[in-house]
């Protein structure tokens, strides 16, 4: 079945960096597109990035432009998210997901347990 697993959460101060990873398996990671979504305490899932199946084209929720960045390798089935100039809004549970900005939903049911990222001085 799908395995996604999520890492490299943790807490920073504002301003900071960290760069989130997710391990896939158990199905053709090349063909997907692929996503992080993140909800925040109290609040419902928002949808951060995503990547074409190739890793050529990116993109972007408004609040997060110019400061981070998805990426992935095929070769390691791995998706990335390299988060800099972290902000206290950004305190979430990440999570990985199969499909893009406009079919992420769908996959839900297939999440691993997410990476909490805490940003706080």
């Amino acid at each position: 079945e799908v395995q996604l697993v999520e890492s490299g959460g943790g807490l920073v101060q504002p301003g900071g960096s960290l760069r989130l990873s997710c391990a896939a398996s158990g199905f053709t990671f090349s063909s997907y597109a692929m996503s992080w979504v993140r909800q925040a305490p109290g609040k419902g899932l928002e949808w951060v990035s995503g990547v074409d199946r190739g890793g050529g084209s990116t993109s972007y929720a408004d609040s997060v432009k110019g400061r981070f960045t998805i990426s992935r390798d095929n070769a390691k089935n791995t998706l990335y998210l390299q988060m800099n100039s972290l902000k206290p809004e950004d305190m979430a549970m990440y999570y990985c997901s199969q499909g893009g900005r406009g079919t992420w939903s769908q996959y839900i049911a297939s999440w691993g347990q997410g990476t909490l990222v805490t940003v706080s001085s």
